[in-house]
């Protein structure tokens, strides 16, 4: 065989080599797996208080985008969370949680407490206008939009996930929606102690897929 050929025939290889592990791991990939999720933003909490990011920063973050008038998925998600971080006891303390409203115009901060009050108290509900949302939003890959309905009303549609911040605002991990409460409990006890492994508590997981870090010490 030409030299030249060989040469052909090898490039050729290689490309469909790579070819096949970019394929694998696009599949595999999440759209929030990425430390560029994240950054400077400006809304208001649901007291009143200015927050930033900043304002996260000392404590590992749940953040979840939803609003008050969400029919199914963000009750079911913050129900979850309120009956994780009550089996967490004061572990929960250590950890920001967080619900962000995609629903301005409605979700006042007097709807907010009121919708909130359903749930546990530690979770933070922030407010922000319309501006303030989209760029919000738009540093955290939050997909969300306005759906009319019948008779002059809307819903919003938005990612249903909870994103896993740790205590510097990286993105480390996230809950999918409808995680069984068991998987969302070991996550975020692994999320307040990313380097420990404590005897009794449950084993140590990846906070993407969840699966054990198999920690001796946690059997």
């Amino acid at each position: 065989m030409p030299r030249s050929m060989f040469i052909l025939l090898m490039g050729l290889f290689c490309l469909l080599v790579i070819a096949g592990v970019t394929a694998i791991t696009v599949q595999q990939w999440s759209p929030y797996s990425s430390t560029r999720v994240g950054g400077a933003f400006s809304m208001t909490e649901m007291t009143g208080d200015p927050v930033t990011e900043k304002t996260m920063l000392g404590k590992p973050t749940a953040m979840f985008f939803g609003y008050t008038y969400c029919p199914d998925v963000c009750p079911t998600t913050l129900l979850t969370l309120t009956n994780v971080m009550q089996r967490m006891g004061t572990d929960a303390n250590r950890l920001n949680v967080v619900f962000v409203t995609v629903d301005p115009q409605r979700d006042t901060a007097e709807q907010m407490k009121l919708y909130l009050s359903s749930f546990d108290p530690r979770i933070r509900g922030f407010i922000g206008t319309e501006q303030q949302l989209a760029s919000m939003a738009n540093r955290y890959h939050i997909p969300y939009r306005r759906v009319q309905t019948e008779g002059g009303g809307y819903s919003m549609d938005h990612y249903a996930g909870v994103l896993l911040f740790d205590k510097t605002g990286r993105l480390v991990g996230e809950l999918p929606y409808e995680e069984p409460e068991t998987s969302v409990f070991a996550k975020l006890e692994t999320l307040v102690r990313p380097d420990a492994c404590v005897k009794g508590a449950p084993p140590r997981v990846d906070l993407w897929s969840g699966v054990s870090m198999n920690d001796v010490c946690a059997s």
